[in-house]
């Protein structure tokens, strides 16, 4: 799996933007106004965060050594994952749960929209 492949993933959701607030090698995808994955696209094997339930927070750490909480991040939430032999599946899971708890977070008026757009 490669960066575009998440990007053009991310991008497919409604109401998406992609930018580099930080630096030029962090991408940072957004639902709204509220980021629910960082990517390093200089780093190899890829590497990604993403925003996770504490409690499956802790399972995906104790089953998957490339799960781990993430650098300049809240641990409890948030997860950092090299993706380098983690299936797919999981992955998308992970994005798709990062993008809804992110998108239950915003105000109905972010919602109404996202909707729209």
């Amino acid at each position: 799996m490669d960066a575009n492949e998440i990007l053009d993933y991310c991008l497919a959701k409604k109401g998406v933007t992609e930018s580099f607030p930080f630096d030029n090698e962090t991408l940072v995808m957004k639902v709204g106004t509220k980021m629910f994955l960082l990517m390093s696209l200089e780093r190899q094997p890829l590497q990604i965060s993403v925003k996770t339930d504490p409690e499956w927070s802790s399972e995906l750490r104790e089953q998957y050594p490339q799960i781990t909480g993430a650098y300049h991040m809240n641990k409890t939430h948030w997860n950092s994952l090299l993706l380098d032999g983690l299936k797919r599946e999981l992955i998308f899971e992970m994005i798709d749960h990062s993008y809804e708890l992110i998108y239950k977070s915003l105000t109905k008026k972010a919602k109404e929209e996202i909707g729209n757009s």
